[in-house]
């Protein structure tokens, strides 16, 4: 070790560079026996860990990047370039219209972006890094996702937030795209495939024809997103986006079979992996026949055949997905608002829920924006 800055440097790339994404708000926490170091070795060369290890948050143009770490820019460009394109950095415009790379955190960004390229070794690497220490990362508040539900399930009368709802995201934006779902191909890579629609996973942009070119993304039209998001619900999968309420960028369809964050509560224990929807599940009960099929549907445990034969919703179990609703033969369920009380906070901005989350971690983000 060294310090530089009056900050501690790991001089062993791979491990600098998992430092270096520990410091995000998303986190990225060490394991006793170098899990996450054999994560990082099998997707960066010692070269590039290091380069990326100085990368900042805030995108940077290569002469602002190569001035700060003492590099010719000209020999950084078909790094960088490299790196972006097999989704192991960000790349995108600065606020002065320069092309500019730094960071991705490694869920959301890094895990997602391998969805070309993963294989059994690199599933059986993140699997065995998920069991040592994913449940750290998602035990955090804000949680990295949240439920949005299927629109059919929410009641009529009941007013529903544009970031609320999967289907006013999908209006809002210019650009859509879907991408197969990398936790679904992770666990079959490893032989424990969960049988849910696989090409479901979708990408969202505020700029037109966003996915013209990308190798990954396929595009879609605004129909076909809205076809592919009820292909999701249909299928019993849950909707759910990042934490914040504006610039979203993506709307995974999820299940806790397979999704590495709902995993996290059937597979973990831990209850609150995903902030929930703004809604909560109810019966009516004088329609209600006790057939149960909901409670199959339910991928959270919320619903019970209750002794008087009708289903009980246990609301702290209850996400507010909906996904259950559709399933009732009877029209005996539906989303009804949480009371004001039981409602928290979404933050407005990702930076908003990046500032939180850093907070609530003790991380100073001067030393890495």
């Amino acid at each position: 070790m060294k310090m530089s800055g009056g900050i501690t440097v790991n001089t062993q790339p791979h491990k600098r560079l998992a430092e270096r994404l520990d410091a995000m708000p998303n986190g990225f926490p060490a394991t006793e026996d170098g899990a996450e170091l054999r994560l990082l070795e099998a997707l960066y060369t010692p070269a590039e860990a290091l380069l990326v290890s100085q990368l900042r948050i805030t995108k940077e143009p290569l002469e602002k990047i190569g001035q700060r770490i003492g590099e010719d820019p000209s020999s950084l460009r078909k790094q960088l370039k490299g790196l972006a394109r097999r989704g192991l950095i960000a790349a995108g415009m600065t606020p002065e219209g320069e092309l500019g790379y730094g960071l991705l955190p490694f869920v959301v960004g890094i895990y997602e972006m391998q969805i070309g390229r993963i294989d059994e070794t690199l599933a059986k690497l993140f699997e065995d890094y998920y069991y040592k220490a994913f449940g750290q990362m998602l035990s955090i508040s804000p949680a990295v996702h949240r439920v949005i539900p299927v629109n059919e399930s929410v009641r009529m009368n009941l007013e529903v937030k544009p970031f609320e709802s999967a289907a006013e995201i999908i209006a809002d934006a210019k650009s859509w795209g879907v991408l197969d779902c990398i936790c679904r191909k992770q666990k079959a890579l490893i032989g424990e495939p969960c049988g849910h629609p696989v090409d479901v996973c979708m990408a969202l942009s505020s700029k037109p024809d966003a996915f013209e070119r990308n190798p990954v993304i396929k595009g879609l039209t605004q129909e076909e997103a809205m076809a592919t998001l009820q292909r999701a619900a249909s299928a019993g999968l849950v909707h759910s986006v990042s934490n914040n309420q504006e610039g979203l960028g993506y709307i995974c369809n999820c299940c806790t079979c397979s999704c590495g964050i709902l995993r996290g509560m059937s597979d973990l224990g831990i209850a609150n992996v995903v902030a929930r929807s703004a809604f909560v599940n109810t019966v009516d009960e004088t329609v209600c026949t006790g057939c149960e099929i909901c409670v199959d549907s339910c991928q959270f445990d919320a619903l019970t055949l209750s002794d008087e034969f009708f289903i009980h919703v246990n609301e702290a179990r209850c996400v507010g997905c909906g996904v259950c609703v559709p399933n009732c033969i009877e029209d005996a369920l539906a989303l009804v608002k949480r009371p004001d009380e039981e409602l928290k906070p979404i933050p407005v901005t990702e930076a908003e829920w990046a500032r939180e989350r850093a907070y609530a971690r003790g991380l100073d983000l001067r030393n890495i924006m």
